[in-house]
């Protein structure tokens, strides 16, 4: 179940309206069966997988806190509890290996066999990927990792901890949540507030205004270039490139957004996974603004146990560039993702190692960092980088993208920024110029977060009637500009494939 569908427009009133009107102890039951059936709508088989997930995780949690009051020496204690995370991370780890990686594995093997001339069968499996895998299992495995470090109790009730792991908000697509976040408001029932509600609704509106009205219009373009650049080569590639960068964060915080306005309608917060990251002013900073629930669980529970930063700076060096090797394996089951996640890792090594070069420079010439000239140059400077790599994350595969990058090099066609030429590629003039004026939209209220301005609050400080005219005009623009594809063939959010 989509939530640019009229399935979740009729589902979600229904789970509010039944949630609210229900006694408190049975609140958090009723939350797990709609967030099961929630699941379920895409593929009933796969809820084996989720629920398998659930009760490792739950079981070793339970295993841990028993240990704590074993009469044993401490490092025995350790010692057990480092056994039972082992055989968390490992079984869990294990499914989300065969049914995401078992055919990349295979292939190459079998290119290693070919190069060797060894002849080698191997079959093919026809792994169908479950929705949303790499996100509820990271989450569950976040809470063993929690209750082996005391940061969170072990939850002894298997429904409400069952509701932690499958919560239909964030299920799919995330934000990643701590069970130091999510499982302690799961264990509080919530009464209605109509000003958080109502917070909640502005954040859907904006949640379906990015992803139905932007990502998918850019979509058309992006597709249509992507699909065929041997045809559109050179500055269409270029063009499609840019409009990705703004494509997948439109679609993957459009995702996150509605997931935040839902769930605060039913009174639990979650996490903001992304704070204007096309603003920064460095790769790094970027990378602490975009999908903010995965780069800070890579550096809790992988980039700190691997040492961090206090064993050297080679070593951190290493750390960061194999963190983002791991992300960028997590995204896809291709070396073109390893290759997008490792350039991203390198940017920052060689951000970091030229930085007193750049310190002199800044000094020798009297630059002020705080100046907005500076500040555009690093705006971008550091998204031209980015979006270089997303050529990696987009393109079909690794040879793909190189061709993809020669074109862009070598075909001179600049005159089709001019022409007409690409009101071509899928959208017309006006739905070009409609996309145009929707993205300084983005980067209008992009730049009031950055500055700390809450639009929402802006508008809620207005009289009834100004509120109830935005609230109009907003449904107004989604329902009237929104693509919503042939027959009302609503899109899937891009990171659903992950």
């Amino acid at each position: 179940m989509l939530f640019n569908s009229i399935d979740f427009l009729i589902f979600f009133p229904i789970v509010t309206l039944i949630y609210f009107m229900i006694p408190d102890k049975v609140k958090y039951l009723w939350l797990l069966v709609v967030s099961y059936y929630f699941y379920m709508c895409w593929n009933v088989t796969y809820i084996v997988l989720i629920f398998t997930s659930t009760i490792i995780t739950y079981l070793s949690g339970l295993g841990i806190e028993r240990i704590k009051k074993l009469e044993v020496s401490e490092e025995g204690k350790v010692k057990y509890k480092k056994w039972i995370v082992a055989g968390s991370l490992i079984s869990n780890l294990g499914i989300l290996f065969y049914f995401k990686y078992t055919n990349f594995v295979l292939d190459i093997v079998e290119n290693i066999c070919l190069n060797l001339k060894i002849r080698i069968s191997i079959p093919d499996f026809d792994i169908m990927l479950p929705v949303g895998i790499s996100f509820y299992t990271f989450q569950a495995l976040s809470y063993t990792i929690d209750v082996y470090r005391d940061e969170i109790y072990a939850e002894k009730n298997f429904f409400r901890y069952a509701l932690f792991v499958s919560f239909f908000p964030q299920l799919v697509a995330g934000p990643i949540e701590r069970s130091k976040n999510l499982l302690k408001q799961l264990a509080e029932p919530k009464k209605i507030d109509f000003e958080t509600a109502r917070d909640g609704f502005f954040l859907m509106l904006w949640g379906f205004f990015l992803k139905i009205v932007l990502a998918d219009r850019i979509a058309i373009l992006v597709d249509t270039v992507y699909s065929d650049y041997i045809t559109y080569e050179g500055y269409y590639i270029v063009v499609a490139t840019i409009l990705f960068a703004v494509q997948i964060y439109c679609d993957f915080s459009g995702y996150s957004t509605i997931a935040m306005g839902t769930a605060k309608i039913l009174g639990i917060s979650l996490m903001e996974n992304f704070e204007a990251p096309y603003l920064s002013t460095t790769v790094a900073t970027f990378w602490r603004k975009w999908h903010i629930s995965l780069t800070s669980w890579f550096k809790d529970y992988l980039y700190i146990p691997l040492g961090g930063s206090r064993k050297g700076i080679i070593r951190k060096y290493f750390n960061k560039i194999f963190v983002f090797l791991v992300s960028g394996l997590w995204h896809g089951a291709d070396f073109s993702f390893v290759i997008w996640g490792g350039l991203n890792g390198l940017y920052q090594v060689i951000g970091e190692v030229i930085m007193p070069i750049r310190d002199k420079v800044v000094k020798f010439l009297r630059l002020n960092r705080e100046s907005f000239g500076h500040k555009v140059f690093g705006v971008v400077t550091t998204f031209v980088l980015v979006d270089f790599s997303w050529i990696f994350f987009r393109a079909s595969d690794f040879r793909t993208a190189l061709s993809m990058i020669k074109s862009m090099c070598t075909v001179g066609n600049i005159g089709i920024l001019f022409d007409g030429s690409l009101y071509e590629c899928g959208l017309s003039a006006h739905n070009f110029i409609l996309m145009l004026v929707c993205i300084v939209l983005l980067l209008f209220v992009d730049i009031c977060k950055y500055k700390g301005i809450c639009i929402r609050e802006c508008v809620f400080r207005q009289d009834y009637w100004f509120r109830w005219l935005f609230v109009a005009a907003s449904v107004w623009v989604i329902l009237v500009f929104g693509i919503w594809g042939p027959a009302f063939d609503k899109a899937a959010f891009i990171y659903f494939q992950f």
